[in-house]
């Protein structure tokens, strides 16, 4: 009687045994595709201006050569910046512990190197090569990304923070109604805007993308140049004018960048005295700290400078 319950439990223990190595196989299968389901979903693949690349889904330490405003819109703190972006007006108290890359335009391989970046972004593709061995390397050339909104729809589809981007920007479209309703209210609406810079020994006149002005008058506040210059200044959107042409690129009102001139300074000029928009107190002067820059932070609070001067226009 032993001797059949035994031919009965060997092939029971064998099949048992059997049970638990395959039990035990599925468990090593599930659980490495468990992690590489989980590897994958931390990388994604992204289309740029040099063919696709692998980015982290949740970067922890992104090295910014530009647009750190819409980053920091995001609530996305980037460890490294150049000196030009730590020195932003509008941004610099926000990046106090941010450090400093060197140049824009120049960075400093060995200091990108040094803060271990998991993604690295830059307006820049000329140090594409160099970049791209420390981390994946996004670059968005300078002035593809002509306004706040495509700005940040651009960075919050690259930073999984859609909903994030959509929400600033619907407050920064109703400020930016709210703004231009009240100028609207008391500009003439074929009232023409000059966008110009005291360089000095020069004088540059400015489009609707290359700061000074441009993006919160011409964009934000739906202005426009003088007609005589207004094809000129939008296609090329920076043009360098003398002394001697200055009346024909000066409109009813004049956004001016200078340094260390006043309003006075130029009612006092023989040639600037002479113009309308000089004579009827409507030119506002302003340092390049404040024009220089036109990230979306940077345009909202320009846009809100401007319409309190304006506001105060008869």
């Amino acid at each position: 009687m032993l001797r059949q319950n035994r031919k009965f439990i060997a092939p029971l223990f064998l099949l048992l045994l059997l049970l638990l190595t395959a039990c035990g196989e599925n468990e090593k299968t599930t659980s490495s595709t468990t992690e590489q389901d989980t590897k994958e979903a931390e990388t994604k693949t992204v289309q740029t201006t040099n063919g696709e690349i692998v980015i982290p889904t949740n970067p922890q330490r992104i090295v910014a050569e530009e647009y750190i405003a819409s980053l920091l819109v995001l609530d996305v703190k980037p460890v490294g910046a150049p000196g030009l972006a730590l020195e932003n007006y509008y941004l610099k108290d926000g990046l106090k512990d941010v450090e400093e890359i060197g140049d824009y335009g120049k960075p400093s391989i060995e200091k990108v190197i040094s803060l271990k970046p998991d993604l690295i972004i830059t307006g820049n593709g000329e140090n594409y090569d160099a970049l791209s061995k420390i981390a994946p390397t996004v670059v968005i050339p300078y002035g593809e990304l002509k306004n706040a909104h495509e700005e940040l729809t651009y960075f919050g589809e690259l930073l999984d923070k859609e909903q994030e981007a959509k929400d600033w920007l619907a407050q920064y479209d109703q400020k930016i109604a709210d703004a231009k309703a009240l100028v609207d209210a008391i500009i003439p609406e074929d009232a023409s805007f000059s966008i110009i810079e005291d360089a000095g020994k020069s004088y540059y006149a400015y489009g609707d993308n290359f700061g000074r002005g441009g993006q919160p008058v011409y964009q934000s506040l739906g202005r426009k140049p003088p007609a005589k210059v207004a094809d000129e200044i939008m296609e090329k959107q920076w043009v360098e004018i003398s002394k001697e042409v200055l009346a024909d690129y000066t409109g009813d009102y004049i956004i001016l960048t200078a340094d260390g001139r006043t309003v006075e300074d130029f009612k006092n000029d023989p040639i600037w005295g002479s113009l309308p928009a000089v004579k009827n107190d409507h030119l506002y002067v302003w340092p390049e700290e404040r024009s220089w820059y036109y990230d979306p932070t940077a345009v909202l609070a320009q846009v809100e400078e401007l319409t309190k001067w304006l506001t105060t226009k008869k």
